[in-house]
């Protein structure tokens, strides 16, 4: 048994996903003389699991056998209709395509004033246009390397010379937008850069913290039992806390922002609004400044996302 199970690791398999009841195996005795357990498995590795990354494994019912039979589905997913709704994400690929930039003008350019609804408006644009996606960079990138195969086994005049080395640029660009999609749904993100969200207002926050003084404590009796802490904020330190909020404050935040953590319902990311700040940035300068210095936050700008993160058994809650 231990030399199975260093095959298993040696060979970097897993058990796939399964559905339905957990043991496979029932001898049929009865009382303290039944034994269940799983025998039935199917086992696959990372380079399998890649191809089919919705497989799953289903247990279906037994009938005249002690052994119920397995079914493995390479495409696990449920039908449509029990699925939620694929939620919009601004892709880091659309930066810098012709396009892109202007869905966004002709977007804000129905502005109305409010900032939810013309982020809403602008996602719903973006979505319609889509102008670049994964599946035509993989599509492309398969059609490029069949041709350089081609011409590489193929004569060398000077097109042929031109046209590889066209078609290895192209390559070199696609390959890029292919990792640009996979890196931005990749939590590695997170162990390489950390979370440095808005470091400018948490700093801020932080000295407004620093002004409450304590001169003493007193209990409940009256009895002073502490007396003489120092203050620890100066004169000069106030001042710098009771400034204004300004406009360039929020430009530094926003830099400061990790480019594709974290978007919002909308689906709108720190890379939407660092590369389209030129069109986009007085708008959301006014809002923040506006909640900054006491306005309500505008309805709907708080809401969040809640997701179930499995960390053991995917469909079932302890």
């Amino acid at each position: 048994m231990n030399n199975f199970r260093y095959a298993v690791d040696d060979c970097g398999l897993r058990d796939l996903p399964y559905e339905g009841y957990a043991f496979t195996f029932d001898n049929g005795q009865e009382g303290d003389a039944n034994r269940q357990c799983r025998l039935d498995r199917a086992m696959v590795n990372g380079e399998w699991s890649d191809k089919f990354p919705y497989a799953k494994l289903l247990h279906l019912d037994r009938e005249w056998s002690d052994h119920a039979p397995i079914k493995a589905l390479l495409n696990g997913r449920r039908d449509a209709e029990g699925r939620a709704p694929k939620m919009f994400r601004f892709e880091q690929i659309w930066v810098g395509h012709d396009g892109c930039e202007d869905v966004v003008k002709r977007a804000w350019e129905t502005e109305d004033g409010e900032l939810i609804s013309s982020l809403q408006r602008c996602a719903i644009e973006l979505q319609n246009w889509k102008g670049v996606s994964i599946g035509k960079v993989m599509r492309d990138l398969q059609k490029k390397r069949k041709r350089l195969k081609w011409l590489n086994e193929g004569g060398r005049s000077v097109r042929e010379v031109n046209e590889r080395r066209k078609i290895v640029k192209d390559i070199a660009d696609l390959l890029r937008q292919e990792e640009s999609f996979w890196r931005q749904r990749s939590r590695a993100l997170w162990l390489r850069d950390g979370d440095r969200n808005t470091k400018k207002f948490h700093q801020k926050v932080s000295q407004r913290k620093e002004k409450n003084h304590i001169a003493k404590l007193i209990d409940e009796r009256g009895r002073v039992l502490l007396i003489g802490i120092e203050g620890r904020v100066t004169d000069a330190m106030n001042e710098g806390l009771r400034e204004e909020y300004r406009g360039d404050e929020v430009v530094e935040a926003l830099n400061q922002m990790h480019p594709l953590k974290a978007p919002g319902l909308d689906g709108i990311n720190g890379l939407f609004y660092q590369t389209y700040w030129h069109i986009v940035g007085p708008a959301v300068t006014r809002c923040v400044l506006n909640i900054l210095n006491g306005a309500p936050f505008p309805e709907g700008m708080n809401e969040t996302n809640i997701v179930l993160i499995p960390k053991k058994e995917p469909d079932k809650m302890q």
